[in-house]
């Protein structure tokens, strides 16, 4: 280099934050300093990737452009920091080693599915990796699941164990490779093993690919086998087999729940589904997650997949090992249950001694292999909702493997806290600075087993994202078991507690996802089954003025007695005739409902009207049970909302009628609707037509109290949240209705509308007082 380009040299010191670890940024960075013949190093941190870079200025912004434009597929910026420095000298540009600091932090990629490069290896004859189950690269492959610490780097991962062999450790240490520090990174020689156990096993268990053809003929026998995946076990069975679909039911205790359906490509998912284009791109993107789609009439899934439903939860293939196991073959089944390994409402299995423990009773064998799983993680589960204005929106029903933990970008930024989430489909959230951090789904909070799994999921991640909370948000219902835990360290650990009201926290949610600064309130529409309410009674539907610092209840589905508490949850019947009481009407013995619990109709009537067991609820979610039931789809249920659920499916989208509500001084009074059902169910009128009108009176009621909510207070901004939004055909109507009034309506596609999204507004709620 001659005197005159040397004194042109100039130096830069770049500091990047975001998803820039374990997804090939510095081999990126190398690649570009390359091109752009620049000089320097580049190196992970606990913060981020650090870059000092000489050379000459045009080269210089060249370089700093082609960072944020040509990211790798993996990578995310959230802020990228310049700043100028004096020249150093360098003559090349290295990759230097990883640094840790003490209480930084960054992003971390969730789980990737395999990307196209590996699956060509996975299958071609002639690669070293081929049919090699644990196949990688930094595009794809395990990296939530695996990390033990940051910065991301091997010695810190569940891959310390594994010794590269010396073609391994060429690819990883050779910066133009695309396994240029793939921490997981591994081939038959060195890497991870599958094996097969059973109690009909042999003693000296099959190993690798006998292990892998010996699961697919009991599979291909009607068999059930339990399979170690990304971040826990399945439960595997051919999905096309009625014995073997009722014979994991029986062995899981879940009687109707539905179960999610692997197939092995596109083209057998378009012949048993029908399938959009926004279907197809969610169900092929890099996350995999589980995608709810309409099941074609002909096709041969067994219909014990989804009782009373038309709708199949699908996925495709994540790992090398799942298209392995449904590689088409002679007799082989065109699609698996996948579901998660575990009794009923127990946390999923995810190691080999869990799996030892608990599943063996469940499955005729275990599929194996000694790549541990640090964090579980289940899979994800989404909807597409398409509206009449052709656009389409991705509504989370359960975010986890695939999304999590990838953090929400707050609106501004908060203290050090915890948010403990609700009861149901729990999720907690732990964030600092900008960043809400989301974990996984953790489930159901009402045993030990997920209690336990949820303090180890808050440890780890606070340890992860040196996290050190000043604050714990939680729900304020006096007995869930996640707020339980949020007081109690808060009083051990001289914390500040925030108990956030449930209905507030998901509308905070709602507006925290879509950016919302929460300087003007909005009208949030909280329709759920359950949430603690200021005096006591059990809230659900709601209209609340809202912002993150306080709301006034508006307006709300007028109070009817719960009688039996939480057997009426399970006994929808017992609803039904609660709000015919309630609204003065009879109970006629030709009313589905009263059928059904004519054994028990004197006890519930005196609870109704002595208050025995029966405290008040304003919920939307048995109000939908009621209209089920009214209309003869199901007295009783054995998983959350099945009523509901069948309910819709009945809808009939061509149906154009509504059954009114009464709307006076804040209550919404549903006695109209309970006289037009029954009058239509007496006429004949099919539940088709009166679920569909059902749907309609309830979307048509939330316009007319939106709009007077906006009279009365000028805003023209709602945020639909709750598990009741999770319902697609109340979620269309409501929406073309709104809009055409033109309000100005926010969505859940980031966190679920249900108690899974709780999380991120209780931290909103609980962080704004420290702004």
């Amino acid at each position: 280099m001659d005197a005159t380009m040397l004194s042109e040299i100039e130096g830069l010191r770049v500091h990047i934050t975001g998803v820039v670890q374990g997804v090939g940024f510095r081999p990126f960075v190398f690649s570009l300093a390359r091109r752009y013949e620049l000089v320097g190093w580049v190196r992970n941190s606990s913060s981020g990737v650090d870059i000092e870079i000489n050379g000459p200025t045009e080269a210089l912004d060249s370089f700093i452009n082609a960072l944020t434009a040509e990211l790798p597929p993996l990578a995310s910026i959230d802020h990228l920091e310049t700043a100028p420095c004096p020249s150093n000298g360098f003559t090349d540009f290295t990759i230097v080693e990883s640094r840790s600091e003490q209480g930084a932090y960054q992003p971390i990629s969730p789980d990737m599915a395999v990307c196209p490069d590996c699956l060509r290896e996975l299958f071609d004859s002639t690669d070293r990796r081929y049919r090699y189950p644990f196949i990688n690269c930094t595009n794809c492959g395990p990296r939530y699941t695996i990390i033990r610490d940051i910065p991301y780097d091997r010695p810190l991962t569940t891959m310390a164990g594994f010794t590269l062999c010396p073609e391994c450790a060429a690819e990883y240490s050779n910066p133009l490779d695309r396994r240029f520090h793939a921490q997981p990174v591994a081939c038959p020689a060195c890497g991870p093993r599958l094996w097969l156990e059973g109690p009909d096993m042999p003693d000296d268990p099959l190993r690798d690919e006998d292990a892998l053809q010996a699961a697919r003929r009991l599979l291909r026998e009607g068999r059930i086998a339990a399979v170690k995946g990304l971040g826990g076990f399945h439960l595997a069975c051919d999905a096309t087999n009625q014995a073997a679909v009722g014979e994991l039911r029986r062995r899981k205790l879940r009687v109707d729940k539905p179960f999610a359906v692997m197939m092995p490509d596109m083209d057998t998912v378009r012949r048993h589904c029908v399938v959009s284009p926004a279907e197809a791109e969610l169900l092929t993107s890099r996350a995999r997650p589980i995608v709810i789609l309409a099941r074609r009439p002909k096709s041969t899934i067994a219909r014990e997949i989804a009782p009373g439903q038309d709708n199949i939860g699908v996925m495709l293939p994540y790992s090398p090992l799942h298209y392995l196991l449904l590689e088409p073959g002679p007799g082989f089944p065109e699609a698996l249950v996948m579901t998660s390994a575990n009794l009923s409402e127990e946390p999923i299995a995810y190691t080999n001694d869990e799996a030892r423990e608990r599943l063996l009773g469940l499955a005729d064998a275990l599929l194996l292999h000694d790549r541990d799983i640090h964090t579980r993680c289940d899979d994800s589960v989404m909807r597409i909702l398409p509206n009449e204005q052709e656009r389409s929106l991705v509504m989370p029903l359960r975010r986890s493997r695939g999304y999590a933990p990838f953090p929400a970008r707050l609106p501004w930024p908060v203290p050090p806290l915890l948010a403990t989430g609700g009861e149901l489909k729990n999720t907690f959230c732990v964030a600092r600075d900008d960043y809400a951090f989301l974990s996984h789904h953790i489930g159901d909070m009402e045993n030990y087993e997920t209690l336990a799994s949820f303090e180890e999921g808050v440890t780890h991640m606070e340890h992860l994202f040196r996290v050190r909370p000043e604050i714990i948000a939680c729900d304020m219902h006096p007995d869930y078991m996640a707020s339980r835990y949020a007081r109690e360290r808060a009083d051990r650990e001289g914390l500040t507690l925030v108990e956030v009201q449930h209905h507030h926290a998901h509308i905070a949610a709602g507006m925290a996802e879509h950016g919302l600064s929460g300087a003007t309130p909005v009208i949030g529409v909280a329709f759920d089954g359950t949430g603690y309410g200021d005096d006591g009674a059990i809230w659900g539907g709601e209209f609340l003025i809202a912002d993150y610092t306080g709301y006034t209840r508006a307006a709300h589905l007028a109070y009817i007695p719960l009688a039996g508490g939480d057997l009426a949850v399970r006994e929808p019947w017992r609803v039904a005739l609660t709000h015919l009481h309630v609204a003065g009407l009879p109970w006629d013995n030709d009313i589905p409902a009263a059928a059904y619990g004519r054994s028990h109709l004197t006890v519930l009537r005196a609870q109704i009207e002595r208050g025995i067991n029966a405290p008040l609820t304003s919920s939307m979610g048995r109000l939908f049970d009621a209209a089920a039931a009214l209309a003869g789809v199901r007295q009783a249920v054995n998983y959350e909302a099945q009523a509901a659920i069948e309910f819709e499916a009945q809808a009939d989208p061509s149906e154009k009628k509504r059954y009114e509500f009464n709307y006076t001084n804040g209550i919404i009074d549903p006695k109209p609707v309970w006289k037009a059902l029954l009058a239509d169910k007496r006429s004949g009128v099919d539940v088709g037509r009166i679920s569909a009108r059902f749907h309609n009176g309830v979307a048509t009621m939330v316009r007319e109290v939106c709009c007077d909510l906006r009279e009365r207070h000028g805003i023209d901004e709602v945020v639909l949240s709750g598990g009741v939004w999770q319902n697609v055909t109340l979620l269309r109507r409501t929406l073309t209705l709104l809009e055409r009034e033109k309000f100005v309506v926010f969505c859940h596609s980031l966190v679920p509308a249900n108690d899974g999204g709780l999380a991120l507004g209780q931290a909103m709620v609980g962080g704004k007082g420290f702004e």
